[in-house]
């Protein structure tokens, strides 16, 4: 009975400790918006301000708002086809699967901007240090060769910023359609595994290309690096922010 009892009370005392958890939580996002004010013409500073001090919830989500830890970030998958994988036109379609991207605690937002009239805002992030891994699963029709290869891959950015923009469809509640823009890169390291199906040779030689000469084909990579990005955060958006209270938070 005594065991039982002590049981209890350590449930009631866990239970307990995760209320005051989310209480705090919930008292601390008034705190650091309870000054933007729509109204007001230091309203996207603030915003900008705010936004910066939730860094420390990144690791951690808003359990009480539903709101997942977003450091890391966590997609199960993003797919980008182009053309089609068989036949002589030629095409591809590469699936990234059991994405992972860490980063955003140490980030800084540097501009914040709200577009009333079209339901968005945009703000742009800075990142000393960004890294993505996951696994990879690559089709291609290359002058009716067919090419199928898959593996696991992981990339680390320097120095790296970007500009995100969020517009919600429709009225509260509506999905949200995130678009992200890469504004600089410093530096980028990659590793991909088993790229030409375990030719070693090859694949020594594609790393090397890949790590020291990305440079001259980055402008050509960019548009499909930002569609990825995009599809994988429209994603990450809705789950977690699409019924998000802003209106209790932030006033007229």
């Amino acid at each position: 009975m005594y065991k039982v009892v002590i049981k209890c009370v350590s449930w009631i005392l866990v239970l307990l400790k995760l209320c005051s958890t989310a209480t705090g939580q919930a008292s601390e996002l008034s705190e650091i918006f309870e000054n933007c004010h729509k109204s007001s013409s230091d309203f996207d500073n603030c915003i900008k301000n705010g936004f910066n001090e939730l860094r420390p919830y990144f690791k951690t989500g808003i359990a009480e708002y539903n709101i997942s830890p977003f450091d890391p970030h966590h997609a199960d998958y993003v797919e980008q086809r182009r053309g089609l994988t068989r036949g002589v036109v030629g095409g591809y379609r590469l699936l990234l699967s059991d994405v992972s991207e860490f980063g955003w605690t140490n980030s800084l937002v540097t501009k914040y901007k709200t577009d009333w009239e079209n339901n968005k805002f945009i703000y742009s992030q800075d990142f000393p240090e960004k890294s993505l891994s996951g696994l990879y699963d690559f089709k291609a029709s290359v002058l009716g060769r067919n090419i199928h290869t898959k593996g696991v891959w992981n990339m680390t950015l320097f120095d790296y910023a970007q500009t995100t923009s969020v517009t919600r469809i429709g009225g509260a509640g509506g999905l949200l359609k995130v678009r992200v823009e890469i504004d600089k890169l410093g530096d980028l390291k990659m590793k991909v595994s088993n790229l030409f199906n375990g030719q070693k040779g090859i694949e020594q030689a594609a790393d090397f290309l890949i790590n020291n000469m990305w440079r001259p084909g980055f402008p050509f990579l960019k548009p499909l690096i930002n569609e990825l990005v995009s599809t994988a955060f429209t994603d990450i958006f809705n789950e977690s922010f699409r019924y998000f209270p802003i209106d209790k938070f932030i006033k007229d």
